[in-house]
Parts: C-alpha cells; sequence; structure tokens
C-alpha cells in the first residue's frame, strides 16, 4: 500500500479549525518550571530565527483512528524546524505538510514514566520518525537521550561531563543544579533571558568600573 500524500491525507481529515489542545494538567511545579525554562532559553538562543515551532504540553494530532480512539499522547516540549514561527493551539500533522517534530523531550513522572520509556518512545520511532527523543525526570534526575539511526532508537551516549549531544538544535543537553539546560558545544551555559540580562549588565557594570580607573568618565 502507498503512503498518503500530506494533501490525500488532509482531504481525509475534520477541520483543522475545531482541534483544540487536549493535554492533561502537569504533574508538579518541578515539571512546570523545567518545561517553562527549556522553552524560555531556546526562544532567547534562537530569538532571531523565524523558522521554528516549539510545543508545549501541546496535542499532536495525527491520524482519523487516533482521533476516533481519543488517543492524545502529546509530548511536553516538541521542536519543529523549517516551519513557520507563530501561535498554534496543537501541531495537526495534515495541517503542516505533514510535518512531524524533529525533538521531543517528555519529563517523566511517577505516573506517566513507564509510557514515556515503552508507548511514547515506539510511537516517536515507529509513527513519527522523530530524529530525537529525550527525557527527564525532576524528581529523580533520570535523563536519557535516543536518536533515532535508520529505523531504530539508539541510545546517545554521554560525554565526560555526562552532557547529551543534540545533532537537531546543536546543541548539548545537561543536568544542573537539578535541572535540564542546553549548554553551547565550547561548554558554556545557554542561559534564560533573564540571566542574560544580569550578565549583560554585569558586564556594562565592570566596563564602567576599568574607565573610572583610566579616568574616562562613561556616557550616559
Amino acid at each position: 500500500m502507498s503512503l498518503l500524500t500530506a494533501q490525500q491525507l488532509a482531504d481525509l481529515m475534520p477541520d483543522a479549525t475545531q482541534l483544540e489542545s487536549n493535554e492533561p494538567e502537569m504533574e508538579s511545579s518541578l515539571h512546570y518550571a523545567q518545561l517553562a525554562l527549556l522553552v524560555a532559553c531556546l526562544e532567547w538562543l534562537w530569538r532571531d530565527r523565524d523558522d521554528f515551532f516549539i510545543g508545549a504540553n501541546l496535542t499532536i494530532y495525527f491520524s482519523r483512528e487516533q482521533l476516533k480512539n481519543r488517543d492524545f499522547r502529546g509530548p511536553d516540549f516538541f521542536l519543529v524546524n523549517q516551519t513557520k514561527r507563530k501561535p498554534r493551539r496543537s501541531w495537526v500533522v495534515w495541517e503542516e505538510g505533514g510535518q512531524y517534530p524533529d525533538l521531543i523531550i517528555e519529563l517523566l513522572s511517577p505516573a506517566t514514566a513507564q509510557v514515556d520509556r515503552t508507548l511514547k518512545k515506539a510511537l516517536y520511532q515507529d509513527r513519527f520518525h522523530t530524529p530525537e527523543y529525550f527525557w527527564f525526570s525532576p524528581d529523580t534526575l533520570e535523563f536519557a537521550g535516543y536518536r533515532l539511526t535508520g529505523q531504530r532508537y539508539v541510545e546517545i551516549t554521554p560525554n565526560e561531563t555526562g552532557y547529551l549531544w543534540s545533532e537537531v538544535l546543536d546543541l548539548f543537553f545537561g543536568v544542573q543544579d537539578g535541572v535540564l539546560r542546553y549548554f553551547e558545544q565550547s561548554g558554556s551555559l545557554v542561559p534564560t533571558p533573564e540571566e542574560a540580562a544580569n550578565q549583560a549588565q554585569a558586564k556594562a557594570t565592570r566596563l564602567a568600573e576599568q574607565l573610572q580607573k583610566l579616568g574616562v568618565e562613561p556616557e550616559e
């Protein structure tokens, strides 16, 4: 049987304007804070780009069978590259040219960990063909990543600091101070917008102090 094109799939699907996200609330404040951190840091780093979409606890609609069974298995965090950066109420595959996420992160909890490690992993591997899949537990700090090699996920080997490289992001993932963060290839931490502002202010203060030592008054 030949695969349906994106347009053929779209013709079979219902009106996407009726499809709202259908995800449950996150398990704890730790999960909310971790998700917000992942979104804020990447959006700050890529603030000059308009060719990606980040989904946070957002449903991905991908088949008629899924809609019939109400099997809404939205990831906690997902990234789609080469798409328009704009708000969406959900990610509807047949309205997005057949695009699936390029990277997915699940935040484990006691209630979801088994599903995230098995059923969702199989879905992202076999149906979505998502190139990279990571999971992290804000409670236990369990952390793992997988890269699609051929048709199967292969676990990503950590570097000497325990970080996992993401080819999709061109960044490392690593756990620091109990939270999952992004790191540049150099090892430097990708800041939050607040951290970046504080760093800029500290840099400006140091420069002003150096100028004053030289007898130069900085301009207002």
